[in-house]
């Protein structure tokens, strides 16, 4: 089978750093091709290469047998190759069919010419079963929508060769599934994808081969249905991966977060997105809120946190402290933590470097203030610790900026700050989306040891291997309302699964 791309001794660096070191890859005519390695192995890098965001020091790329340079984006584009980015690249006050032609406007004197454009979008959109209103804005529509937008970004401009970096990321199981086939879809139409991804299980159900990247080298390629994935994690982090968590039994400690009577109103609605729940969580457990995304979950935790307001009666109980009112500041000197799922919006002040991002929340507190003044030697030296503990990678350590390192890394700096507050009650959202199996063992074991030394942790999940692995409680959300409370060790994961889509009701305690 012949190849369409063909990378060859492709070296990047970044100062000193080198991202990736002498690699080889080849993409077939029609085939998926995954890219599996662990946070920092330089997938990424190696896919902007390919799509012209970086400028290799070594090494050639060939296009179809030909010698093809790629000086930036456009460049791709016009030899038939398009990307979804792991953060999507759209306009957020944009329409729909606005975000997908920016860059490949129709003109007629000088006026934008929207009616063909529109016909062809929407005659994709039917093809391949990518719904989405041409009309709406990108700031209205879901996460799952808005990747919808990307891919027919790419089909608009007739590219042959589709990247997709991390895409189901911040997906629902049932929008994965939907993925899954569109990518079937566009292979047996004779497109070539390649298929950047951490989860093994998505490799074995989608791709035809896998090639595994580490530190920034080339590992080796495989024959998916031929290669288990525990031989896949091990050629991925270099060792061997057990992802089997046992919670040890625990006593009902006392109650850290009650929540009552609890409703928030979605942006820009008069609806409430969360209607009247009632909580608790306890000290040495796991409570986990499962349930398809967009049922009110951001909103639950947008109003706990503070970064929400709520509707009146609403009340919210840290340690007996009423903290409804409570400031943001206020929530987190309470012994509050707070992994978000948006680490962009709420995480990570992207314009820092990594050791800023670390203090975020207690640069005014000693030892990293004095007299008024920020003691940056302490700053550094405790960043270097979380650094260390965390296995956070990036090109300049602690002076790195948050912008240019990538997901997972950001995802990790942001657990690493929460965690080593040492809270009362963590609530963590999606906390290891974008991370490669070898960070998932990791950081699962950490939230775990939370658990395990009294902390309370509110765990919300769209995974549902996360939700049944880690939880001591299962509350399920559904439109705005908690529809059943689960013991994961009586429940399968189909029966939770009726449960999410509304099917089933089994009311609270």
């Amino acid at each position: 089978m012949e190849n369409v791309i063909e990378m060859l001794g492709i070296t990047k660096r970044f100062g000193s750093f080198t991202a990736i070191d002498q690699v080889d890859f080849a993409l077939r005519k029609g085939e998926i091709h995954a890219l599996l390695g662990e946070n920092g192995a330089g997938k990424s890098t190696l896919m902007s290469v390919l799509f012209g965001l970086y400028t290799p020091e070594e090494g050639e790329i060939r296009i179809q047998g030909k010698t093809a340079r790629i000086r930036n984006p456009n460049d791709a584009n016009a030899i038939g190759i398009g990307m979804v980015h792991q953060h999507f690249k759209l306009v957020h006050n944009f329409t729909v069919l606005e975000s997908i032609v920016l860059g490949q406007e129709t003109t007629r004197f000088k006026i934008l010419q929207m009616k063909e454009a529109r016909e062809k979008i929407v005659k994709l959109s039917e093809q391949y079963g990518l719904a989405v209103d041409p009309d709406a804005y990108i700031s209205d529509i879901t996460v799952g929508q808005q990747q919808r937008v990307e891919i027919l970004k790419m089909l608009y401009r007739d590219n042959e060769m589709l990247i997709f970096d991390e895409p189901t990321a911040v997906l629902t199981p049932q929008e994965i599934d939907e993925l899954m086939e569109i990518m079937r879809r566009l292979a047996a139409e004779g497109k070539s994808i390649i298929f950047i991804t951490h989860k093994l299980k998505e490799i074995k159900a989608v791709s035809d081969r896998c090639s595994v990247l580490r530190k920034g080298k080339m590992i080796g390629t495989v024959e998916t249905k031929d290669t288990e994935p525990e031989t896949m994690s091990e050629m991925m982090v270099g060792r061997k991966v057990d992802m089997d968590i046992e919670l040890k039994p625990m006593p009902q400690g006392e109650t850290i977060l009650k929540v009552s009577n609890f409703s928030v109103t979605r942006e820009h609605q008069h609806k409430p997105a969360v209607s009247n729940v009632n909580f608790e969580v306890h000290a040495g457990e796991i409570l986990c809120i499962a349930g398809i995304d967009g049922n009110g979950q951001s909103e639950l935790v947008y109003g706990l946190t503070g970064l929400m307001p709520t509707m009146p009666g609403s009340k919210v109980e840290l340690k007996g402290k009423d903290i409804s009112k409570s400031p943001i500041r206020e929530r987190c000197l309470s012994g509050m933590s707070h992994i978000p799922e948006d680490r962009h919006r709420y995480g990570l002040v992207l314009d820092y470097n990594l050791e800023q991002n670390l203090v975020l929340q207690t640069y005014f507190q000693a030892p990293f203030q004095k007299h008024g003044f920020i003691q940056f030697p302490e700053i550094r030296q405790y960043a270097e610790r979380l650094i260390e503990n965390y296995d956070i990678r990036s090109s300049a350590g602690a002076t790195s900026s948050a912008r240019g390192m990538s997901g997972g890394n950001q995802q990790k700096a942001i657990i690493a700050r929460e965690l080593d507050r040492g809270s009362d009650l963590v609530i963590a959202v999606q906390p290891v989306r974008g991370l490669d199996v070898g960070a998932i063992e990791y950081i699962h074991r950490r939230i775990v040891e939370q658990r395990d030394a009294g902390k309370a942790i509110l765990l919300v999940s769209f995974e549902l291997d996360e939700v049944m692995n880690l939880s001591d409680r299962i509350l399920v959300m559904y439109e705005g309302e908690f529809v059943a409370e689960l013991d994961p060790k009586q429940v399968d994961v189909r029966e939770l699964g009726l449960y999410m889509a509304g099917q089933k009701r089994k009311p609270l305690a």
